[in-house]
């Protein structure tokens, strides 16, 4: 099976805290810190030029700051440190310019752009902790800039900041979300059988990868089960395609209801279904199988005027004692798998164990 490099979804969502990935997030930090950095040397200047030279200082030395971040961005592990800096920082900055003696009105905008900035790298949860309180203080010293507001135009004023302040904050986190329920449906359908309900081939994959890397931390050992429905193509050219898929739901049903919920199943392709059990010893997963074996032979499935009675093969790969490696392991499961429908189908093969005293049963009539 081809187990090449294929992104695994669902890791990469639970390590997305917003719409962007790391790489993104990686991006659209070092922008903002080189145009933080070349803003700040330029306010520095102006600020030198209107009598605040303690200002000018700051500014500068932020500003530096901006540039170091801007080229170790991309290559340090502590991401989430320096975009929690580079916040923190600049809203306080926006607070500390708000507060200057003479500030200009137009100071006040930037306060709208502490929600965009916050829940684009940090996400809905942590980008709303964030911005929310900064947003209040901004406010707060608005209304406070204003002095009195004994005067409509005051009040107007202050109302206008309130309003597109709190517009803002409600249309982020609306947005964000949504954007999130989106995604993760997406990642479902991505990752889903849309026959069987079951997993796909990629997120099988996926799974077994992320198996191989927790037994190797833990020391515990899994199984890989290859199973293949016997003359499956006989369904389909006697009764229809539409039969075909009756019985892969049905198949797909059986394999729920038995495992327990510590295993993993997902559909292949065609009649191919693969099964991870967790935790398990060789003998224990051995008679899980061959019950599920002998639940499926002795399974009838009405189909119209028909009865389809279907049997399936099974080939089993223990970790770490038949490879390391899902290749590997893919291959000997293929290997004990073909084994069984050589020896006459409706089988259960590996290499902990012989093969079945079942009787070979491929597909069993009763289509009428």
């Amino acid at each position: 099976m081809d187990m090449s490099n294929r992104p695994d979804l669902g890791k990469t969502l639970k390590q997305s805290r917003s719409g962007l990935r790391d790489n993104d997030r990686r991006s659209l930090a070092r922008v903002m810190f080189w145009v933080t950095g070349l803003a700040f040397m330029v306010f520095a200047g102006l600020q030198l030029f209107s009598g605040y030279p303690w200002v000018t200082v700051a500014e500068v030395i932020i500003g530096s700051l901006s540039f170091l971040g801007a080229v170790k961005i991309n290559h340090t592990p502590y991401l989430e440190r320096w975009v929690y800096g580079y916040l923190l920082t600049l809203f306080s900055i926006f607070i500390g310019i708000m507060l200057l003696p003479n500030v200009s009105m137009a100071a006040f905008v930037w306060v709208l752009m502490m929600p965009a900035l916050a829940y684009l790298l940090l996400g809905r949860r942590e980008g709303m902790m964030l911005s929310v309180p900064f947003m209040l203080l901004g406010c707060a010293v608005y209304y406070f800039y204003l002095g009195t507001l004994g005067t409509a135009d005051a009040m107007i004023d202050l109302l206008n900041m309130v309003l597109c302040g709190g517009l803002m904050q409600v249309f982020m986190h609306m947005y964000e979300a949504r954007r999130e329920e989106a995604e993760q449906r997406l990642i479902e359908v991505a990752q889903t059988d849309a026959l069987t309900g079951l997993a796909n081939r990629g997120n099988f994959q996926s799974t077994l990868t992320r198996t191989i890397a927790e037994s190797e931390r833990s020391n515990t050992a899994f199984v890989l089960v290859m199973m293949d429905l016997d003359h499956f193509k006989v369904v389909n050219d006697t009764l229809g395609h539409d039969a075909g898929d009756f019985v892969l739901q049905e198949i797909g049903k059986c394999l729920r209801e038995r495992l327990r919920t510590t295993d993993f199943v997902g559909r292949l392709g065609g009649e191919e279904f693969g099964l991870i059990l967790r935790d398990v010893q060789p003998t224990a997963a051995y008679e899980l199988i061959e019950e599920l074996r002998q639940r499926i032979a002795g399974r009838k499935l009405s189909y119209g005027d028909s009865d389809i009675n279907v049997t399936a093969s099974f080939g089993m790969a223990q970790w770490p004692e038949n490879g390391r490696q899902a290749d590997i392991l893919f291959s000997v499961a293929d290997q004990h798998l073909y084994r069984g429908k050589r020896a006459g189908r409706n089988q259960v093969v590996s290499s902990f164990a012989e093969l079945s005293n079942s009787s070979a049963g491929s597909l069993a009539g009763g289509m009428g």
